[in-house]
């Protein structure tokens, strides 16, 4: 995976402190906002829904210290709705 665990973990410590049950809750929380929203600036038909897609994507990475993640949604929120390059490498943060 691109995203740095250990910054993931950090976040999540720093959220919950120490419950392991919780955190992982949290992880599989943040991969399926991901997926729903990478999803959701693949289908943006609008530059309006693409924006606010990527956005969206980009506040979700910076929560949780995905930083790949989050570089990767900021430049998809600069470039052309329907860039399949942009959405290429969104999905290539995450995977």
């Amino acid at each position: 995976m691109v995203y740095d665990p250990g910054a993931m973990e950090a976040a999540l410590s720093a959220a919950v402190g120490d419950d392991p049950a919780l955190a992982g809750e949290l992880q599989a929380a943040f991969f399926d906002s991901a997926a729903t929203m990478i999803a959701a600036l693949a289908k943006a038909a609008a530059p309006a829904e693409w924006e606010r897609a990527a956005w969206r994507l980009k506040g979700l990475a910076a929560s949780f210290g995905a930083i790949e993640l989050m570089i990767a949604a900021d430049a998809a929120g600069r470039a052309a709705p329907g860039d399949e390059a942009v959405i290429d490498a969104v999905r290539a943060a995450i995977d």
